[in-house]
C-alpha cells in the first residue's frame, strides 16, 4: 500500500514514529473529538509535540473545522475557541503558543532568553528556542511542516517549509542556527516532518523546476515530470529529508508522517484542493513543538 494515496493502518504508522491520538474535550454545548498526529520519538525524547487534524472544531466555512490560525477565512472566536480545544486535547491548556507571520521565506527568528518576540507575530518561516513553558508553532495547508528537537541542549524548531523556503534552504539555515547558537550536533537531534502535500500532487510549473534546478544538484530525485506539459510534482518532503541529512542528521532520527494533505483531505486542510485560487476560504492546520521541563 502506498502511503501517499491511501491512508495508513496502525502497523505502517507505527512504523513510521507517529501515532494518531483521539480526544474527547468539553464543549459549551456538549463534547467534541478531536484527532491530532504526535511523533513518538520527539515525544519520548522530552519534546510534546503534535499535529493538528481539522476534526472537532467550530469553523463555519466547513462544518465541525478545527481551523488554528487566524486570517481572513476565519473569525477571532472561531480560532480562540478551536485553539481552546486543541490545547485541552494535547494536555497543555493555558500554554502559549508563538506562531510566525509565515511569509514563504528562509527567515528564521530566535526566541530570547525570556521567551519573548518582539510585539506581534515576526516575520519569518522558523522559530528557534531553547525555553520550556511555550509551544512554538507552524500553520500550513499543504506546505510542510517540520518540528526539530534535541534533548542535550533543550533546542526545538518549527519550520514553514513551502517551495519557494525550501528553495532558500530554510531547513539547512534553521539547523544552522541551532547549531550555531543553541550548541545542537545534528546527529543527537530528532526531526519530525508532518503532512504536506506529496510528491504525486504537489504540482509546480516551469519556474520552480527551473529554480531547484538551478539550486540543487540532486533535482532529478524531487522533480517527476507531468507528461509533455513542462510542468511536475515535487516531492516536499524528500527535499526537506536531503537538506536534513546533509546537516548530519541519521536516517533514524528523521521521521516523517506518512499522510498527503490532499489525497487524505477529509483529515488536513488542503490550499490546493479548496482555495479555488484564493476565491475560498480554507483552515489551517497547527503544528506545535515545546519542551517538559528546563535542563537539570
Amino acid at each position: 500500500m502506498d502511503p501517499s494515496t491511501h491512508p495508513p493502518d496502525e502497523l505502517e504508522l507505527q512504523s513510521s514514529g507517529f501515532k494518531m491520538e483521539h480526544r474527547e474535550v468539553k464543549t459549551a454545548t456538549g463534547r467534541a473529538r478531536l484527532s491530532y498526529l504526535v511523533c513518538q520519538p520527539l515525544e519520548q525524547a522530552g519534546f510534546p509535540n503534535a499535529f493538528s487534524t481539522r476534526l472537532g472544531g467550530v469553523s463555519r466555512f466547513a462544518a465541525g473545522s478545527l481551523s488554528l490560525g487566524y486570517s481572513r477565512a476565519d473569525s477571532p472566536e472561531n480560532v480562540d475557541e478551536n485553539r481552546r480545544r486543541f490545547l485541552t486535547a494535547i494536555g497543555a491548556q493555558g500554554t502559549r503558543i508563538l506562531t510566525m507571520r509565515q511569509t514563504h521565506s528562509a527567515d528564521r527568528y530566535l526566541i530570547d532568553s525570556a521567551g519573548q518576540p518582539e510585539p506581534g507575530e515576526p516575520r519569518s518561516d522558523a522559530l528557534l528556542s531553547q525555553n520550556y513553558g511555550l509551544l512554538l508553532g507552524v500553520q500550513t495547508a499543504d506546505c510542510l511542516p517540520i518540528l526539530i528537537g534535541d534533548a542535550r541542549t533543550g533546542a526545538m524548531a518549527a519550520i514553514h517549509a513551502g517551495w519557494r523556503g525550501t528553495a532558500s534552504r530554510i531547513t539547512e539555515r534553521t539547523v544552522a542556527d541551532l547549531m550555531r547558537y543553541c550548541g545542537v550536533n545534528p546527529r543527537d537531534a530528532i526531526a519530525a516532518l508532518g503532512p504536506a502535500a506529496c510528491g504525486r500532487c504537489y504540482e509546480v510549473g516551469t519556474d520552480v523546476i527551473d529554480r531547484f534546478k538551478q539550486e540543487f544538484g540532486y533535482w532529478k530525485n524531487l522533480l517527476q515530470p507531468i507528461g509533455a506539459t513542462g510542468k511536475a510534482h515535487l516531492d516536499i518532503a524528500a527535499a526537506n529529508i536531503q537538506q536534513l541529512s546533509f546537516c548530519g542528521f541519521t536516517e533514524d532520527r528523521i521521521l516523517s508522517a506518512p499522510y498527503c494533505t490532499m489525497h487524505q483531505n477529509d483529515l488536513f486542510f488542503s490550499y490546493r484542493l479548496e482555495g479555488g485560487g484564493g476565491t475560498h476560504p480554507v483552515g489551517r492546520l497547527l503544528s506545535v513543538i515545546g519542551r517538559v521541563a528546563p535542563l537539570p
